[in-house]
């Protein structure tokens, strides 16, 4: 097959699949008439989500940081007794203080996104059924 016959092919086929429907959802939507919604979000569970991330932030804060000062103060003191073990250990201190910092900084965007993620979909769902309400009003004037 060619080129220009497949192209052809995936052309005639996307254009059989697509089409505007502003009413009503396609057999192979599963819905029935218009009224029902077909970009669902549940904010709840997405609320859920982001308290838990954000809670786990709240943990990992408090208690991914409770032995640094003690592992450090360790580090040094190993150092300063010419311990070869000193460098290791503060090498662990850094480390976990950057896996630490990375892990605080995924919880945080998670929690930040699901919540902009909530509060932008209502803001498109209050858009989109305005934007129809208005189609369906001209619509029964062109009847």
């Amino acid at each position: 097959m060619t080129f220009e016959q497949e192209w052809a092919h995936l052309h005639t086929a996307a254009a059989e699949r697509t089409g505007m429907q502003i009413d009503s959802l396609s057999a192979e939507g599963g819905g029935g008439g218009g009224g029902g919604k077909d970009l669902v979000v549940h904010r709840d569970d997405l609320g859920a989500i982001g308290n838990d991330a954000y809670d786990l932030l709240g943990r990992l804060t408090k208690d991914g940081d409770h032995a640094r000062v003690a592992t450090f103060d360790a580090a040094t003191a190993l150092t300063n007794g010419n311990f070869a073990s000193g460098s290791g250990l503060l090498k662990v201190h850094d480390n976990w203080q950057t896996h630490l910092r990375t892990l605080l900084d995924a919880c945080g965007q998670i929690s930040n996104h699901l919540d902009y993620s909530k509060a932008r979909h209502a803001k498109d769902e209050a858009k989109v059924e305005g934007d129809l309400t208005r189609i369906s009003v001209l619509t029964k004037y062109m009847q």
